[in-house]
């Protein structure tokens, strides 16, 4: 395919075809982390987890950099935070920021029941709780997933904290930093009455009662902008899942 034009699969029968043929012949994860994730999607808001196949391309994404410390805004109930433990392996840490202490504490019990000695969450607003880290040493990867109007200042306070020569950091040079949801199902490129998404998100919004504002896509295209117009960043915006930000600490 030479033209940037999704004219690789037909349909979305063709295309979910072709995510499980690809999730099948990818690197699989421990047992374990599949039955948490299944037993998560029988529970409510089940959305705010990632899915296996992302899993899969993340925990791949940690390997190939090597990452021994990983930072996770946004913990639900841990299935990432368990996702990067394994990547990182029995020596490696893996850090949580997550709002809600309910959440936090499913996680723990999801790291209990799994077997994940390697990780910690940390709870509060993640604005706060970010901004007040102070590592011995720095995160190879941080991971953003959390309340979607918070990524440009999460990003602010990452950059703001990672200075070059500073003796203790929040990223180390070369570090990556991966953002999700960064295209919201496709309203943060097209929001008209062509994504017929635009319609369902204008009514959950009305709604009330739900983690998304209408600050949230402004706020998700203010942090794409800030991540592809930061000189220290070398980024990448990737089209699947929901959208994930690729960006690497150049300094």
């Amino acid at each position: 395919m030479k033209a940037n034009a999704p004219t690789l699969f037909s349909n979305i029968k063709v295309a979910t075809r072709v995510i499980e043929y690809a999730a099948s012949k990818s690197s699989v994860l421990p047992e374990p982390l599949l039955k948490y994730h299944a037993q998560i999607l029988e529970l409510e808001r089940a959305n705010l987890t990632i899915s296996t196949y992302q899993a899969q391309a993340l925990s791949f994404l940690a390997q190939v950099a090597g990452a021994r410390r990983v930072l996770e805004i946004g913990v639900f109930r841990g299935f990432s935070s368990m996702v990067w433990s394994h990547a990182v392996g029995p020596q490696g840490k893996v850090t949580g920021l997550e709002f809600l202490p309910e959440y936090a504490e499913a996680a723990r019990k999801g790291f209990e029941q799994v077997g994940v000695t390697n990780a910690e969450v940390i709870v509060g607003d993640a604005i706060e709780t970010l901004d007040a880290l102070d590592p011995d040493e720095p995160y190879d990867l941080i991971f953003i997933d959390a309340q979607k109007s918070g990524y440009p200042t999460y990003l602010e306070t990452i950059l703001r904290k990672s200075t070059p020569g500073a003796d203790r950091r929040l990223l180390r040079p070369g570090g990556l930093i991966v953002a999700d949801n960064v295209l919201r199902r496709g309203l943060v490129a097209d929001e008209s009455s062509d994504n017929p998404e635009a319609a369902k998100e204008a009514a959950l919004i009305s709604e009330g009662g739900s983690y998304r504002t209408d600050k949230d896509l402004d706020a998700l295209r203010q942090f794409n902008t800030a991540l592809a117009e930061e000189k220290r960043i070398d980024t990448w915006l990737m089209p699947l899942y929901d959208g994930v930000g690729l960006g690497r600490l150049l300094d």
